[in-house]
């Protein structure tokens, strides 16, 4: 199953020429020569060469695509020992019968073990975040940076394909230094990406994992025809999108937060969230009442926080307009509230 750097629009050239020398130096590896496969993808030597050069998502997918076949390779040389063609394939097989994603990136891990132990795959799950991470067993040399971002990015399109929804990443880390086309990382992961880490990881909101997995055997038997795309085409829908509205909105804490700034938090475009938060039956109005409400709530009854104060915290500009609003919610004042719950 081979790598695609570009998320966005697929004509668009974004795969760094770094990627493509990877490639290349896979057919050395191998003593073979990489011209045919050069020309498939329509790749001329000079870019090859370039520092700054880029080729599209259609050119990477045939280049990597030819070389795989052709060196009967899919790790490229990266390992010990050669992957034969459509080892990622059995890998996703293993996978797909998995009840949820938890379950089922669990089950990657742990058979990605079976195809080598150069690098090793862990899952952890946090409070609010998971994390895939690679650990490194052996020095990967020059095509260290090619190996663990194609790695990450084969697992991320697995993900989000098997669940039917994108995966937005709050994080992606890397153990070395930042290359010179840093640019393309916000396209391939996300916006906040650091470098010189311990391991290579993307980090996420943990309920992605409890989402089901719904591909049938005959859905992933013609995902595999095209594997490559499936690390290209971004997912529409995200099926955790309103969790993670209501999570910029809980962390604000009283800020008083626009749709442009919601939108920038989530790395979407203002109009694209007003659109999917309609396809989700609701508004970003109406998760912010929400949230309101429920922030008031925990202040209420969590003690002897003044509720002039609360009413600053919950975003309203004074206690009347809150009091009115937390009646019309609950049917009573947020005082009978407190006396309540105490």
């Amino acid at each position: 199953m081979p790598f695609q750097a570009a998320t966005a629009t697929p004509r668009r050239a974004m795969t760094p020429a770094a990627f493509v020398r990877g490639v290349v130096a896979a057919y050395g590896r191998y003593g073979r020569d990489p011209a045919e496969a050069l020309a498939r993808g329509q790749v001329l030597p000079d870019l090859v060469k370039s520092i700054n050069g880029r080729v599209t998502a259609a050119q990477f997918e045939t280049l990597a695509g030819h070389a795989m076949r052709e060196l009967d390779d899919e790790a490229l040389g990266w390992f010990s020992r050669r992957l034969p063609w459509g080892t990622y394939g059995m890998l996703c097989r293993a996978s797909i019968t998995a009840p949820n994603l938890e379950v089922a990136l669990k089950r990657w891990c742990r058979h990605h073990r079976l195809l080598t132990e150069d690098v090793l795959f862990e899952l952890a799950i946090g409070k609010e975040t998971a994390a895939i991470s690679i650990r490194e067993a052996r020095d990967l040399g020059p095509v260290r940076e090619f190996c663990l971002v194609t790695l990450l990015r084969y697992v991320l399109g697995f993900s989000c394909w098997a669940v039917d929804s994108a995966i937005a990443l709050r994080a992606a880390e890397f153990p070395y230094a930042e290359p010179e086309h840093v640019s393309v990382y916000p396209t391939i992961f996300c916006k906040t990406v650091r470098f010189d880490a311990e391991d290579a990881s993307i980090v996420f909101d943990k309920h992605y994992l409890s989402l089901p997995l719904t591909r049938s055997a005959a859905d992933l038997d013609n995902m595999l025809k095209g594997a490559l795309r499936l690390t290209v085409l971004p997912y529409r829908r995200d099926r955790l999108l309103v969790e993670r509205v209501r999570r910029v909105l809980r962390e604000a804490r009283g800020r008083i937060l626009g749709a442009e700034d919601v939108a920038s938090e989530l790395a979407l475009s203002t109009r694209t969230m007003h659109r999917r938060l309609r396809e989700e039956a609701t508004s970003l109005r109406d998760l912010k009442e929400e949230a309101k409400l429920e922030l008031a709530k925990q202040e209420l009854m969590r003690g002897r926080t003044p509720i002039k104060r609360i009413a600053e915290i919950a975003g309203f500009r004074n206690e009347k307009s809150f009091s009115r609003a937390f009646r019309s919610w609950t049917g009573a004042s947020p005082r009978e509230f407190r006396g309540r719950y105490r």
